[in-house]
């Protein structure tokens, strides 16, 4: 656990020390101008109004001189910061800079295999959380043909064990350059396609476009979602004709779908995706170490966790390579954020242009800040694999997967990657969901929690409150997951968000 803090807030607690090295704090509820304020053996004045999940200086800082979070630097004084200072963009200086790492050698956790939950088995061995018929465009040219087809089943009495028909609409599949970009929209189109989560599949072109079906169709191309079916509104007589063909195809598919049944698994075939947006100051400090401790337990249950968004390891990436359990691995995953510098550097960019404002409002001055206290959401597990965006997830324990800090695209690729669930934190709020895969939504303080109750499934803030700790958020966030991956709905899926948004990564033609 990070630090430990009892309520109500007093001089001794109204301030949050996360490291012993740190030579800032970060306030736990407002500071005013000549309050005392004491964190550790340290006791001093606040000399500005400072919010909740911002800094402040514990003692003076010298102008040049580094300033610590989490025992790391975080940037340097553009100025002489006194002691009870706000620390925020207008004296804090970001620069890059390089860490030297040696590998740590972390040992496996021992398996122990104790948990179970109600899932879809899967004739390839993999278990779906659920059992969606999943009708998707090849392009944007049939996106209003897919959404039509959804939207005729959506007055309709499903038969039992089916989910629902979803549709996936995008903007992309056509001008676009015939290589990696049409490459990954086809990786991340198989992977929505061949999901655990999915029972029965349709693929609809408009027929002229670059992304052909016949990519998806042919025997040779992956054994990808069984009982896949495809055709093109040029072929089928247009609009209307297309959705009648496609409610023919999803009857037959539906039929299938609703004799299959949950079962008892064991949790070690939970594959979840971990993902924040609309972060704050505390979100490093409650809902992302939080659920770090959850996925520990799912590692330790022989689960899977993929810790996504390369943007957002930026300055941190050095602490994962750590525990990576080889150079090679170690370096596939300093390979993803050289080769994001390479790709930001095509358009002026620089991974500092992420926090967002919101971010910054919140607390979080620049990336390095930000990437610390989001790779807490990974635990302390070692680190098994890495891959690109939408890559099959193949191996267990922590994987890390290349996705840009976009949060609907980082979801696409964490789906058509394989995970059967999404635990999501958020500080500012997001209401963010995914068509066939549940996404929790996990609020790292309680005032996030209260203003958005039909958003948030679990709340954090009481860590930061002092009436609970990290372990027991925990706990009920992988207790939590374990009910949604039996069926369970999450906030998300009662208000159907179903954001859909492959990563785009070439030009339009």
């Amino acid at each position: 656990m990070l630090f430990q803090i009892s309520p109500p807030a007093t001089e001794e607690n109204a301030a949050i020390l996360l490291n012993r090295q740190d030579n800032i704090a970060v306030a736990r509820v407002p500071l005013s101008p000549g309050q005392r304020i004491q964190v550790g053996d340290r006791s001093f004045n606040a000399s500005d109004t400072i919010q909740p999940g911002h800094k402040v200086a514990l003692g003076d800082i010298k102008a040049g001189d580094p300033v610590f979070r989490y025992g790391e630097v975080i940037g340097f004084a553009r100025v002489a910061i006194p002691a009870g200072s706000h620390v925020h963009e207008h004296n804090l200086e970001f620069r890059a800079v390089d860490h030297d790492f040696e590998i740590e050698a972390l040992k496996p956790y021992p398996q122990q295999h104790t948990r179970t939950f109600r899932g879809f088995v899967r004739d390839d061995g993999r278990v779906g959380t659920r059992n969606y018929i999943a009708v998707v465009a090849a392009s944007n040219c049939a996106a209003h043909t897919v959404d039509l087809v959804e939207r005729s089943f959506s007055a309709e009495t499903l038969p039992p064990n089916v989910d629902g028909v979803v549709a996936f609409p995008h903007g992309d599949g056509c001008a676009s350059s015939i290589g990696p970009d049409t490459q990954q929209l086809q990786r991340t189109l198989e992977g929505v396609l061949d999901h655990p989560n999915v029972a029965g599949a349709i693929i609809i072109g408009l027929g002229c476009e670059v992304n052909q079906i016949d990519h998806y169709l042919g025997e040779s191309n992956t054994g990808r979602a069984k009982g896949l079916k495809g055709f093109t509104l040029q072929e089928t007589g247009g609009t209307s004709r297309s959705v009648a063909q496609a409610r023919s195809n999803i009857e037959e598919l539906m039929a299938k779908a609703s004799a299959m049944t949950r079962t008892d698994v064991s949790a070690s075939y939970l594959n979840l995706g971990l993902n924040c947006g609309g972060s704050d100051s505390f979100s490093g400090i409650t809902a992302n170490p939080a659920l770090g401790y959850c996925c520990d337990l799912i590692v330790r249950e022989g689960g899977t966790v993929v810790l996504a968004e390369t943007t957002e390891i930026f300055g941190a990436e050095h602490i994962l390579a750590r525990r990576a359990k080889d150079k090679a691995t170690a370096r596939k995953l300093l390979d993803c954020v050289e080769s994001y510098k390479a790709y930001l550097r095509q358009f002026g960019g620089s991974f500092n242009d992420n926090p967002s404002p919101g971010n910054k409002k919140g607390g979080l001055t620049n990336i390095v800040e930000k990437s610390l206290g989001a790779i807490a959401k990974a635990g302390t597990s070692p680190l098994n694999d890495v891959v690109d965006y939408s890559e099959r997830i193949r191996s267990h324990g922590l994987i890390f997967m290349n996705t840009p800090g976009y949060d609907p695209a980082s979801l696409a690729g964490l789906a058509a990657g394989g995970v059967n669930l999404i635990a999501f934190t958020t500080g500012r709020g997001s209401a963010i969901g995914f068509p066939t895969v549940p996404t929790l939504k996990i609020s790292s303080n309680s005032d996030t929690f209260r203003r958005m109750p039909d958003n948030m499934d679990i709340n954090a803030g009481p860590i930061a409150d002092g009436s609970s700790t990290v372990e027991e958020v925990g706990q009920e966030i992988f207790e939590s997951l374990l009910r949604v991956a039996s069926g369970e709905r999450t906030k998300a899926e009662i208000l159907g968000h179903h954001e859909f948004v492959p990563w785009k990564i070439g030009p339009t033609l």
